[in-house]
C-alpha cells in the first residue's frame, strides 16, 4: 500500500494545478447539489485539501 501512496503523492505533486482545479470543481458540484446549504464548510474542506496536495499551492 505504501508504494501506491508514494505514486499518488508524486502524481499530485507533478499535477498540482489540475488536482486543485478538480477539487474546486468537485466542491462546486457538491455545493450546487446541496443548494448552497453547506457552502462555507465545503469551501473550507476544498481549501484544506488543496493545501495538502502538490508541492506548489495553486489555490484561487
Amino acid at each position: 500500500m505504501s508504494d501506491f501512496m508514494d505514486k499518488a503523492k508524486d502524481l499530485a505533486d507533478k499535477h498540482d494545478k489540475q488536482v486543485d482545479q478538480g477539487l474546486e470543481k468537485g466542491g462546486d458540484m457538491i455545493d450546487q447539489r446541496t443548494g448552497g446549504t453547506y457552502d462555507e464548510q465545503i469551501d473550507k474542506g476544498v481549501d484544506q485539501a488543496q493545501t495538502r496536495t502538490g508541492e506548489g499551492d495553486q489555490v484561487r
